[in-house]
């Protein structure tokens, strides 16, 4: 049995299926490949098995989403390692080889992420995920080579590897004793920041997560939920309040909170002088939705007694008042990102 499990989850995605899955064929001979099907009402499934037979299929009973989607199928996968991968990706000669000797060669580094480059402009960063991500005190994403809307050209700034602080779903590495041991993808997710929550508490258990620059894929990006979409505003804010709730020091916790639902009320207001009015009816929707089930995340909280988990105190105060857009500007002096 191979060690390694590519495993693509698709919706609707026929077209996207086409176009990518035969890099993926191409350039994964360690690989079992899958393609975990979130019952497609279009041709996926048939175009798959006519086309692609050495690919696995399986078969989810709904479309439950990036999380319960992914922990549904992974039920039916024996490899050890999981490689989850976009329906949108393209995957390059080797990227396969450098993540397995990592594994292979640093046991307590559970989860990792390749270089994640734009498909559409393949000389720069792409925007989920980029060169690894990292998290600010009031948890706010971002990434080497992505900070918000500014999004860099890869001149080879990011070709070191570095401990994470989350690896992007886009194309995700993980050990399956791991996500086991973890319990997958919190379902109430459905999309978005899921993997950042997985990625969270893997570092209160103690875990490494790493970032591998010999490895590279390219992402098309927004091929499910594109930035414009107020559904995934809704689950971006509803899923990050979710997200502290669950894996923030106690000391922390109501501080946070209370801040953060205060900036998410400014994004708010500045999506209403932007005309953008469902997407502030989408904050206020995610906030109630918090409200609602937010006494059920305090009950699954545990008391972490973990290292610090941020590497700025508020990323948002560096880039729209300070102005520091890039990555570099921002951490030329931080030393806490270990090589």
């Amino acid at each position: 049995m191979n060690k390694i499990a590519v495993v693509i989850l698709n919706w609707n995605g026929v077209k996207l299926l086409e176009q990518f899955l035969p890099s993926v064929i191409q350039f994964s001979a360690e690989a079992t490949i899958y393609v975990a099907d979130n019952a497609s009402t279009d041709d996926s499934i048939h175009f798959v098995e006519k086309n692609f037979p050495t690919v696995k299929i399986i078969r989810n009973d709904g479309n439950h989403g990036f999380a319960k989607g992914y922990n549904d199928a992974l039920q039916h996968v024996d490899e050890e390692i999981y490689a989850l991968v976009n329906s949108d990706i393209e995957v390059t000669e080797n990227w396969l080889k450098p993540i397995i000797e990592t594994f292979d060669n640093e046991k307590q580094t559970v989860i990792i992420q390749p270089k994640i480059l734009d498909f559409k402009n393949k000389e720069y960063f792409e925007y989920a995920g980029a060169a690894g991500g990292f998290i600010d005190k009031y948890g706010y994403p971002y990434c080497r080579g992505r900070i918000f809307d500014t999004v860099e050209k890869d001149n080879g700034q990011y070709d070191d590897n570095c401990e994470l602080s989350w690896a992007s779903g886009a194309c995700f590495f993980i050990r399956k004793e791991v996500y086991n041991e973890l319990g997958g993808f919190d379902e109430t997710f459905f999309a978005h920041q899921e993997e950042i929550d997985l990625c969270w508490r893997a570092l209160n258990e103690g875990y490494v997560i790493k970032y591998n620059s010999q490895s590279t894929v390219y992402h098309v990006g927004g091929a499910t939920l594109n930035q414009s979409n107020p559904k995934k505003t809704y689950l971006n804010f509803r899923n990050s309040l979710l997200m502290l709730v669950k894996n923030l020091p106690k000391k922390d916790l109501f501080f946070i909170i209370f801040f953060r639902m205060v900036l998410d009320g400014i994004a708010g207001i500045r999506f209403l002088t932007q005309g953008k009015f469902r997407h502030t009816y989408a904050v206020l929707h995610a906030h109630f939705s918090f409200y609602c089930i937010s006494l059920k995340y305090i009950r699954k909280r545990k008391d972490f007694q973990i290292q610090q988990y941020y590497t700025v105190k508020s990323i948002v105060y560096l880039y729209y008042i300070k102005k520091l857009t890039l990555f570099k500007e921002i951490f030329n002096s931080i030393q806490n990102i270990k090589n």
